[in-house]
């Protein structure tokens, strides 16, 4: 009889995720201008079921106002025991450039890319926190001076409409 694997630590942080949610978007509407203008919509999201033991998965959000879908794709590495957040939208197919980094003893996670936006160097943050069995949070900063400060300019209000670690 072979014993299960032994899990490694980080592998599994992903897993809150699995199942159905109702997203709460505030986006600023002109990021890096100095806006103070935020567009509120709603999205819903299905994470499905973990992959590679936990150390990877796949979730898909539908902006249903916007007109586009998103997908994230999680790899977990074991040997530098960080995340690295993949995403992708459905109106260009192309994949960003990851977001890379791993939870803290408190349970928040801080994932961190060198990207551009609209042309201008930036280094982008991605923070999960909040996180139970029924919500999470999660938000996106840019920094265009290395990470000495930071914008966010956009967050997102998860609530669990199904049960955990269903996928509907």
């Amino acid at each position: 009889m072979t014993s299960p694997p032994i899990r490694q630590p980080g592998v599994g942080d992903f897993d809150f995720l699995v199942g159905s949610w109702e997203v709460t978007n505030r986006r600023l509407v002109r990021p890096l201008t100095g806006s103070t203008e935020w567009d509120e919509f709603p999205a819903t999201a299905v994470c499905h079921a973990p992959l590679f033991g936990g150390a990877a998965n796949l979730d898909e959000i539908t902006f249903h106002t916007k007109g586009f879908t998103g997908l994230t794709l999680r790899l977990f590495d074991p040997e530098l025991r960080e995340w690295s957040l993949n995403w992708v939208n459905s109106r260009t197919g192309r994949l960003t450039p990851p977001v890379v980094g791993r939870f803290d003893a408190d349970g928040a996670g801080e994932f961190y890319g060198d990207d551009t936006h609209e042309g201008i160097p930036i280094r982008c943050r991605f923070t999960w926190s909040g996180i139970t069995r029924t919500s999470a949070h999660w938000e996106q900063a840019f920094s265009t001076d290395g990470g000495h400060s930071w914008e966010t300019n956009w967050t997102m209000a998860l609530t669990r409409t199904g049960e955990a670690g269903v996928a509907a």
